[in-house]
């Protein structure tokens, strides 16, 4: 049976909702997916007979390993862990989701960053057994910092394993005390907190009968009820130019576009921009979507634009409604979570990447380090190493389009490339002050 093509078509329309699991290797988040995905009867037929059938099961009592519906690779079912950020989608009759299992070793932070970039929320696991006094885990900090950070617009703690302390309300009081100290200290203004067992699907999709103390819904219950990210119309439009389209040179039906995706805002046909870095302005001629002319433009199409005029448009480029222009900047503050083994090197020179631009970079000076362990940021003036936090002072080699994280992600982010290696070696984002 394919569940998802029985719920997506009726799925109301309360808008796709966009998660990531975190949390420490083994809290049970490739479980918890698999649970959700099973209950929900999101799971094709042969994928459950695939799994049951597999050599790599960890659950010899139970019927199916669910953490295989998403650990795909077999490095992943060899070793019991994620490796790779693997996306699942599943419907229910409220709404649609789209669902990132990413790794819970710090080595694979990265791809917890990446998941977490495009997330509107984030279910974090914490394994009771293992924070039954209420020590959290520092995976746990540096997630929950992360999603902080990633300005994630809801936070969701999911305290795994309860069957493994017999349904304790204590312990999860204490976990829930700690928690509520951790979000206070990063800033979180609020979050949601469900003990549950992953494995045994209580709390998962149905209320638990052991949790009689427990007044709030089951996990699936919340997710249905939680808003995704405001309207993008709200915001300003943003468009990066990744290919400028001419052919036909001079001739009478001469074509030049500029071909991209729009993020945030929506344009219209007679609609006045801006071309940056250059200040140039201009207005919107035509509109195309594939190869066909449309008057108005959503955020996230992706489109091409015709200007009533030619200008010097190059890959990179940035076209915005005038007046609503970001700051143009070579120098400027970032927050970086370095991804790389090789630590910051402030003498060397690195690719910066945002949007379809491509720069060079110098870090100026690293000023904080995040402890992770004291959760506040330190004064620094050495190097940041693999999964360090840290604000840094950065100078460009060309002048960007940059709005603050907070404000706007596609002009506010940006990743650093090892020149030597082509490596990712940081994600960054920009905080204007």
């Amino acid at each position: 049976m394919n569940a998802i093509n029985e719920h997506w078509p009726d799925a109301s329309d309360e808008g796709v909702l966009r998660l990531i699991t975190a949390g420490s290797v083994d809290d049970g988040k490739s479980t918890l997916i698999g649970r959700l995905l099973l209950d929900s009867k999101g799971v094709f037929a042969d994928q459950l007979q695939a799994i049951a059938g597999s050599k790599y099961t960890r659950a010899p009592d139970q019927q199916y390993d669910l953490a295989l519906l998403t650990d795909g690779l077999e490095a992943e079912r060899e070793q019991g862990i994620t490796i790779d950020v693997a996306y699942r989608y599943f419907a229910t009759p409220a709404r649609k989701f789209i669902v990132a299992d990413a790794p819970g070793h710090e080595q694979y932070t990265r791809n917890m960053v990446t998941g977490a970039s495009t997330a509107d929320a984030a279910i974090i696991l914490i394994d009771a057994s293992r924070a039954a006094d209420g020590a959290l885990l520092p995976q746990t900090k540096r997630h929950s910092t992360l999603a902080r950070l990633l300005g994630l617009r809801h936070i969701i703690v999911a305290v795994n394993k309860m069957d493994l302390v017999g349904w304790d309300r204590a312990v999860f009081d204490r976990i829930h005390a700690a928690y509520r100290d951790l979000a206070a200290r990063l800033g979180i203004d609020g979050f949601h907190i469900i003990p549950l067992s992953a494995l045994a699907g209580d709390n998962v999709v149905q209320r638990s009968e052991q949790t009689p103390w427990y007044a709030g819904p089951p996990l699936l219950t919340l997710l249905e009820t939680l808003q995704p990210k405001p309207d993008p119309t709200d915001r300003q439009a943003r468009f990066f130019v990744q290919w400028v389209i001419r052919h036909n040179g001079s001739g009478v039906d001469a074509f030049r576009g500029y071909a991209g995706q729009l993020q945030g805002g929506g344009w219209r046909v007679g609609d006045a921009v801006q071309v940056l870095p250059a200040g140039i302005p201009a207005t919107i001629t035509r509109l195309l979507r594939g190869t066909q002319d449309v008057d108005e433009a959503l955020p996230g199409d992706s489109i091409t634009v015709v200007l009533d005029r030619d200008v010097d448009i190059s890959r990179g480029d940035v076209l915005t409604n005038a007046g609503t222009t970001p700051d143009l900047r070579q120098e400027f503050e970032a927050d970086l979570c370095w991804l790389d083994q090789q630590a910051l090197n402030p003498a060397r020179l690195y690719w910066l990447k945002q949007g379809a631009r491509l720069t060079q970079a110098r870090i100026q000076m690293v000023q904080t380090r995040r402890d992770i362990h004291e959760l506040r940021s330190i004064d620094w003036n050495g190097t940041l190493a693999m999964n360090d936090i840290g604000r840094v002072r950065l100078r460009t080699r060309d002048a960007l389009a940059l709005d603050d994280y907070d404000v706007e992600r596609a002009t506010g982010s940006f990743i650093l490339i090892d020149a030597a290696t082509n490596q990712t070696a940081a994600a960054g984002l920009v905080r204007l002050g």
